[in-house]
């Protein structure tokens, strides 16, 4: 029975996957797959709106869906808007124990459906994140929102009516240097930015305040003629229309706010000669003037979906969606191709779920060294394999989606450093079948997609390129090469980390399991070597095509040489006999810390031509991590005769 496991635990695994693969259908009953999936020009990209809701959600929120279901203060279990208006003051999340609640949420699409075309609804929806104790007094927000496991959500409601105190806090923050910027600053600054995402958002497709856009676009049409007439009689000093005049003014001052929106709903005309000229839904109303009301189709279609959504008309709603995506297909079909991709890429979550399948392989390849069992390490094998599949599916459909190579930028790199260490264990799984390979395939992977997941957090994550990476013969050379260089390092790194683990609290560290990760580690520094070393060399060539230098001791450039250097020093030590096995691997743990320096802590400094991916919330983590390290070369320096794995037998060599 132990035989088969493997292959039944590897069967139900694919199973989840398959079905996760099929094609997505709306979840209520008005079609938010057909909504979500319209293509629209936000960023400098094209996207669907279905990723400008999600990344708005997880900027604002900090994460992809919104609750609906919650308890009150006394436990019971309701929708929010029904148990809020019972006064039962703060609300809270399901909590750890409620095993049995599956709250309702909506996903990305809808609450973007709502905010664009039924505001009045989104305002009472708990998105605004506020969770800096002095910010939470200063708006005096206690008792009200949504807690959960001590985070806490907030109405756009609740938190407008203190909007002059966040704008007040927020342009002083603006004012100080963001290396310098306090706790507080920092979050009122990301409550004050999504504030105006939101506001952006409610201005998009329609006025705020409009109930039924479709009708409101009729009455404006018909109202450009005899306004202008009354426009220009007043101007003349003759008698003119005030009501017509009146009406006409009315509707552009509404309309000209919609043009501002970040968001570009309606594409390029046939006639217009290029593809990327894409406009927002103002900018098209007020040019209506001077065809004298005549409007394009795909503005009538967003009226028509804004108009039937407010009114709860399902049946109008899906037919408008489903006939405005038919017709962008004769002229924009690759786009929507695109975009429709994305938006089952958004649903299926690839690396969310091979983050799942590297954690349950780990624990099985851990499992592998206190019970032998080769059925655990077979297991652990092909979940990763499996997990290695979907995460390389992630990968091409990135490329394919951002028409790039996989490495555009710090997220991207998380993901691809994780996909080579994890081919790497396979190949050393593969090897030595001792389980070693795939717990540290594994661990990385997991690790890697964790740090990608927060990365994730900063925005979208496949924005345009800076214009000094603009140039994918590069990205497919220099980046791809030398990030593969990280990912050895890294994992180096682990297997002397295992090593340490194993030899100081463990007698699982005998001669022959010495022997096989000292060669483990040994050839896997020597692959890292060549790889950061060519990665640094068309590193240089590549400056030296945009920038007219080779090498200008940039914070980046130098990280990368101190990756190169150190790998060098590992090996001519090994090779010099400076050093045993512990000795190599204490050096490949520092490894880490160098490799974490050169790929993150340079981005933190924020100066040099490198510095495309700051990111300063991370120095906590990578000081943590750090840490981590010194701790376990700490570990790896005592004395043998503190080695669980040597205490029997001190003759061992070490």
């Amino acid at each position: 029975m132990k035989k088969l496991l493997p292959y039944l635990l590897l069967g139900l695994f694919t199973l989840w996957i398959v079905s996760a693969l099929r094609p997505p259908k709306a979840k209520g009953y008005m079609d938010d797959v057909s909504f979500g999936q319209l293509p629209v020009l936000r960023e400098g990209r094209l996207q669907p709106l279905d990723s400008v809701g999600m990344n708005a959600l997880i900027q604002i929120r900090g994460t992809r869906k919104v609750p609906l279901e919650g308890n009150n203060e006394k436990g019971e279990w309701g929708a929010f808007l029904k148990i809020r208006g019972e006064g039962s003051g703060q609300l809270s999340e399901r909590r750890w124990y409620q095993f049995g609640k599956r709250p309702k949420k909506l996903n990305a699409s809808e609450w973007l459906m709502e905010v664009m075309m039924h505001p009045e609804i989104a305002d009472e929806r708990y998105i605004f994140a506020i969770n800096h104790p002095d910010l939470l007094d200063e708006l005096g927000l206690d008792d009200q929102g949504v807690e959960k496991s001590g985070l806490f959500y907030f109405t756009f409601h609740e938190i407008s009516e203190h909007f002059p105190t966040i704008r007040r806090h927020a342009q002083s923050a603006f004012n100080q240097e963001a290396a310098l910027r306090s706790p507080f600053e920092k979050a009122v600054i990301k409550v004050w930015v999504g504030l105006n995402t939101y506001m952006e958002f409610k201005n998009t497709i329609a006025p705020q305040d409009s109930h039924d856009f479709n009708n409101d676009l009729e009455i404006y049409l018909s109202s450009i003629a005899p306004g202008l007439e009354a426009w220009r009689s007043q101007n003349a000093g003759t008698e003119h229309d005030e009501a017509a005049l009146g009406l006409f003014s009315g509707y552009m001052d509404r309309f000209q706010h919609l043009s501002s929106a970040g968001t570009l709903l309606i594409p390029p005309s046939k006639d217009s000669g290029t593809s990327d000229q894409w406009s927002t839904m103002g900018t098209n109303l007020i040019q209506a003037i001077q065809t004298m009301g005549v409007i394009r189709p795909e503005v009538r279609s967003y009226a028509k979906m804004a108009s039937a959504f407010h009114g709860d008309n399902s049946g109008n709603f899906n037919q408008a969606a489903s006939q405005y995506k038919e017709s962008l297909k004769p002229d924009f079909g690759a786009e929507l191709k695109r975009t429709s991709l994305e938006f089952s890429y958004n649903k299926f979550s690839p690396f969310y779920k091979s983050t799942v399948m590297y954690l349950i392989a780990f624990l099985f390849a851990c499992s592998t060294w206190f019970s032998g069992s080769e059925w655990t390490r077979k297991t652990a094998f092909y979940l990763i394999v499996l997990s290695a599949i979907v995460h390389t599916g992630g990968l091409i459909t990135r490329m394919y989606i951002e028409g790039r190579p996989p490495v555009t930028n710090l997220y991207s790199s998380a993901v691809f450093v994780g996909w080579g260490a994890v081919l790497l264990g396979l190949i050393i799984e593969r090897i030595y079948k001792d389980g070693v390979g795939a717990a540290i395939a594994s661990i990385v992977g997991v690790l890697s997609l964790i740090v990608a997941h927060n990365l994730a957090l900063s925005g979208d994550t496949m924005g345009v390129l800076r214009a000094v990476l603009d140039t994918n013969f590069w990205l497919a050379t220099h980046v791809v090469i030398i990030t593969l260089g990280y990912a050895s390092t890294f994992f180096s790194g682990f297997l002397a980390i295992v090593y340490i683990m194993r030899g100081f609290f463990t007698r699982s560290l005998d001669k022959d399991t010495s022997k096989s990760l000292t060669r483990m580690v040994y050839g896997v520094v020597c692959f890292s070597t060549l790889f950061s070393f060519v990665g640094t060399i068309l590193g240089g060539i590549w400056a030296d095509q945009s920038w007219g230098r080779f090498w200008g001791w940039d914070p980046k450039e130098n990280g990368a040489l101190l990756i190169v250097i150190w790998n060098a020093i590992i090996l001519h030590a090994r090779w010099g006999g400076m050093i045993r096995e512990r000795g190599l691997m204490n050096l490949a743990v520092f490894g880490n810390i160098v490799t974490a320096f050169s790929w993150f802590g340079v981005n933190m400094l924020n100066v040099g031509l490198h510095s495309y991916g700051f990111m300063d919330a991370a120095f906590k983590w990578l000081m943590i991590f750090n840490a981590s390290q010194i701790l376990i070369m700490a570990i790896g320096i005592m004395p043998l005769s503190t080695w669980a794995s040597f205490r029997s037998t001190p003759t061992k060599a070490a």
